[in-house]
């Protein structure tokens, strides 16, 4: 034990071998040195323990490989690329959408050189960052103004905090909703300082209803879209356009909560969201809605609705502490051109092109995958298809499966579906799928053409030894 424990490299001798790879050699010397110690306390563990006793095991070149991989691994990033084969297109917990190409290039752009971010070319002098953004929502959208913060629940927050703090704001209690992440309504007014004042049933909530709970002290009416559930049976609940005609009459702003948000055409049919332009064109006073889920774009709560109100809104020194950075402005402008032309964004804009997905573009995907994995994996695994349903995710259509087929995978060596997940997680990059009857699933719904290769690569790493 002795002699192999005095074959282990020294310290510089495996930072040597690892500088010599130009891909480590980049990386933060700290980071490698961190590395190096590990990889050789787990070799001095390997020694004790009798796993290592053969002192050629222990040889400079017999040990580069795994030195190496033990590295790499050792020093990745953590927040990192995550192949999504789930067929859940706005999952909320790998990043929700994907940016447009171009939208990604404007990010580049912004972050990579100076910009007028806050400066007029016109006057030469300070100039707003909204105004980058502001006239394309406004066309977008029929909206009179705009303002975006960083995300839909600050929107919601500053739409209160600006327009009814210390004051009631009326709310049917059927959309008294929360939303992942503990995100509530309720807990949302409180701490905006408006006072909530609930109406209706949960299930039925009439005209009536709001007119009666309207007094001296009521400052708003809020509407809250149920983006991530759906009541079905004896429901009623009052439309956008009644909702606002009640607030015109008692002089009172209208808000509605859209929650997605959306400035497309997906669904239609009772089922189909709602557009942005439909609440704007209702007649609401403010309407607030995400940038980063079915829109599309970077993370952002976007606000849209009457010059008056949202005049108000700017001037709110909360707005400063809630604002957009250059890179989500960069984004969300890039994003928002393409809607200019909608039939450009559906192809453009990679979350509307995944939804829009036809079941039989998704099978010849799938058809596709299969046979690559087919190649690449061989007798490690049946490879088979099956039809399934995918998911818009992100809390939008709760009641609408996609049609799609599921590349399917049973390893050979008996491994279950949940073992051969956890084994996924750990391939570079992580692979992340879904099991259904007993398989492990691949959905192409929310798999890039590019990445089938990334795809077959982490299967052979969970399977082939």
């Amino acid at each position: 034990m002795h002699e192999l424990f005095r074959r282990l490299p020294s310290m510089d001798a495996a930072l040597a071998e690892l500088t010599a790879a130009p891909d480590l050699a980049a990386l933060p010397r700290p980071l490698l040195r961190e590395a190096v110690t590990d990889f050789l306390d787990s070799l001095r563990r390997d020694i004790r323990e009798g796993r290592v006793a053969d002192p050629a095991a222990l040889d400079p070149a017999a040990l580069r490989p795994a030195l190496a991989a033990f590295a790499r691994a050792a020093c990745r990033p953590h927040f990192r690329r995550v192949l999504n084969a789930t067929g859940v297109v706005v999952h909320t917990n790998l990043g929700r959408s994907i940016l447009a190409p171009e939208a990604m290039a404007a990010v580049a752009d912004a972050c990579a050189r100076y910009s007028n971010l806050e400066f007029s070319l016109a006057t030469g002098e300070r100039g707003s960052r909204y105004s980058h953004v502001e006239a394309l929502l406004a066309r977008l959208t029929g909206a009179e103004a705009a303002l975006v913060v960083n995300n839909n629940a600050a929107a919601v927050m500053l739409v209160l905090d600006t327009l009814a703090k210390g004051r009631e704001v009326v709310v049917s209690r059927g959309q008294l909703v929360e939303i992942g992440g503990s995100f509530r309504i309720p807990d949302v007014m409180a701490r905006s300082g408006a006072i909530l004042v609930e109406v209706g049933a949960t299930n039925r909530t009439h005209p009536r209803d709001y007119e009666g709970a309207i007094t001296e002290n009521t400052a708003a009416l809020l509407k809250v879209h149920c983006s991530n559930y759906r009541m079905i049976g004896f429901t009623s609940e009052v439309g956008a356009r009644e909702l606002a005609e009640i607030g015109a009459r008692h002089g009172l702003p209208v808000i509605e909560d859209l929650g997605s948000g959306s400035l497309a055409e997906l669904g239609g049919g009772p089922l189909g969201e709602p557009t942005v332009q439909q609440a704007v064109a209702a007649g609401l006073d403010a309407v607030t809605f995400s940038g980063d889920k079915v829109l599309g774009g970077p993370q952002a709560g976007i606000i849209v609705g009457r010059e008056r109100w949202i005049a108000r809104l700017k001037k709110n020194p909360l707005n400063r502490a809630l604002r957009i950075d250059k890179m989500t402005l960069a984004a969300l402008e890039a994003t928002l051109r393409l809607y200019l032309d909608p039939e450009a964004a559906l192809r453009r804009v990679p979350t509307l092109r995944m939804i829009t997905a036809t079941a039989q573009e998704l099978r010849v995907r799938a058809g596709r995958l299969a046979r690559r994995l087919r190649r690449d994996l061989g007798a490690a695994a049946v490879v088979g298809l099956a039809p399934g349903m995918s998911r818009v995710g992100g809390g939008a259509f709760p009641e609408r499966d996609l049609p799609t087929t599921l590349v399917t995978l049973a390893p050979a060596d008996g491994t279950g579906a949940e073992e051969l997940r956890r084994r996924l997680l750990g391939t570079d990059p992580p692979l992340v799928g879904r099991t259904q009857d007993d398989h492990f699933c691949l959905d192409p719904r929310t798999l890039g053409d590019d990445e089938i290769s990334l795809v077959a690569a982490a299967l052979r790493q969970a399977l082939v030894p």
